[in-house]
């Protein structure tokens, strides 16, 4: 559906080139006192919108590319945890302490904490009267893995008994992953408002109304009615022409 929409932001400003190169094939007997509708404004505004086109695309692209990163890196977060945990688990620490690392590490996995109900304890606490509650396990959107993930670093700097052989499993390595986790993250962040603010600045020259390209064309189509005709040849090559409104 992206890519639909913005092809049809694209096709409008093809389109107003095209209505561009028609209303000059009309000579001189096209001269509205209307100051955006003469063919200078026109050419100016086809300069802008296709600016304002490039911008999106451009910012898009890089928006694509620093998502893919972030997500190429949070998908070797599952596997180095399960590592982890592991690595806890042969460690001399106390029970309590293998209990809350296991208990992060299922949080930074989506994995459920407790067990799911099953429909017959659900009816069962029901018909007790007795509350139902039970919480999503998932936690699994990126700022949550980064704060479960920073928790659990902290938490394991904190047992004196984990003391992996293993330098990627060593704390000072997990932080150098979190800190490369926490700038990809930043990355699309930033990206994406500045996707945002390029999509702003694009609608108000496609759609603003009177003065957006849009509204433009259709008042070119309009002149050229009055001036020439329902049934002219100019006013014919240029209804044809189709600009539209995002829905």
């Amino acid at each position: 559906m992206g890519n639909t929409r913005e092809s049809g932001h694209q096709i409008n400003v093809a389109m107003f080139d095209i209505l561009i190169l028609e209303t000059n094939s009309f000579g001189t007997d096209y001269n509205p006192s209307k100051q955006i509708l003469k063919k200078e404004a026109l050419h100016t505004l086809s300069i802008t919108a296709k600016a304002a086109t490039s911008l999106v695309t451009e910012t898009g692209s890089t928006t694509k590319i620093a998502r893919h990163a972030r997500i190429a890196s949070f998908k070797l977060l599952n596997t180095l945890i399960t590592r982890v945990n592991n690595a806890m688990k042969a460690s001399d620490a106390n029970t309590e302490m293998k209990k809350s690392v296991a208990s992060l590490s299922k949080k930074l996995q989506g994995k459920r904490i407790t067990p799911k109900m099953s429909e017959e304890e659900k009816k069962a606490a029901a018909f007790g009267k007795n509350e139902i509650h039970e919480h999503s396990s998932s936690q699994m959107g990126f700022d949550n893995r980064l704060a479960n993930f920073a928790q659990l670093i902290s938490l394991l700097s904190s047992i004196p008994s984990y003391t992996p052989n293993e330098t990627e499993l060593k704390t000072e390595n997990l932080n150098k992953l979190l800190e490369d986790l926490n700038t990809k993250n930043k990355a699309v962040v930033s990206a994406e408002i500045l996707l945002g603010n390029a999509r702003i600045a694009r609608n108000k020259v496609l759609y603003h109304k009177v003065t957006g390209l849009v509204d433009v064309a259709n008042d070119v189509k309009s002149y050229t009615k009055s001036v020439f005709g329902a049934s002219s040849p100019q006013y014919r090559s240029i209804s044809k022409l189709r600009f539209t409104r995002p829905h």
